[in-house]
């Protein structure tokens, strides 16, 4: 029995470009096109009943764009695949595009043979990426398994002062800075910097982040 080709969703707003890579694919035995969607709300719908094998994803587009769609697809048909296809070669984008659900990222000036090369590798089940973005990537989850492995883990006592641990406490429960400065009868300088403080002592990259190690490291309510 035959296999039956692969069935592609295409989604780019830009219609000439989308009818390029259309007869590109339809031209391949085991491809074909099953819709075309100008926007990411048609590509989710379209996707929805379609249940395409694969869904190439602009970027950019209006109304919806195609990482907010792509989202949406991978949350609603988690077996569907998609990849991005963008003139962006930055690194931002890609994350993003991971972020989303994303299985791959092509760039639009890929030739005919890597782009179906690409197209084929998706379909196995590979991640498409050009080979530079594939080794930023690498490199940036390098470097932060390195920050990571710097930080305290919840059982490593932070230093923090008297102060730092009345204001982390109120840092938890959602106050903000002037809030804590009129609760403490302290300048909003001074809580500025304890707050500063607080995150560089406990690694924490952002106010929620460290009220979350707090509560693991069961520093919440433990004031001296």
């Amino acid at each position: 029995m035959p296999t039956l080709p692969a069935r592609i969703l295409l989604v780019d707003d830009h219609e000439l470009f989308r009818e390029g890579l259309a007869g590109l694919i339809k031209a391949q035995p085991d491809l074909t096109i099953v819709g075309q969607a100008g926007d990411g709300l048609e590509a989710l719908t379209m996707a929805r009943d379609l249940r395409p094998d694969l869904i190439i994803m602009d970027i950019n587009m209006p109304i919806c764009d195609g990482l907010e769609a792509t989202r949406l697809i991978r949350e609603a048909l988690p077996e569907v695949r998609v990849v991005m296809l963008t003139v962006h070669d930055k690194d931002e984008k890609l994350f993003a595009a991971i972020k989303a659900g994303a299985n791959g990222y092509m760039l639009k000036d890929t030739n005919s043979a890597d782009f179906l090369q690409g197209v084929r590798g998706a379909l196995g089940g590979e991640a498409t990426l050009p080979p530079k973005l594939a080794a930023s990537l690498l490199d940036d989850y390098a470097r932060l398994a390195a920050q990571s492995a710097q930080y305290p883990s919840p059982d490593e006592d932070p230093d923090l002062t008297p102060r730092e641990l009345e204001v982390l406490n109120l840092v938890a429960t959602g106050a903000s800075n002037q809030e804590i400065a009129d609760q403490l009868a302290i300048t909003i300088h001074t809580t500025k910097s304890h707050v500063r403080n607080i995150l560089a002592k406990m690694h924490a990259v952002n106010r929620r982040h460290a009220a979350r190690l707090a509560a693991k490291s069961g520093l919440l309510g433990d004031l001296e």
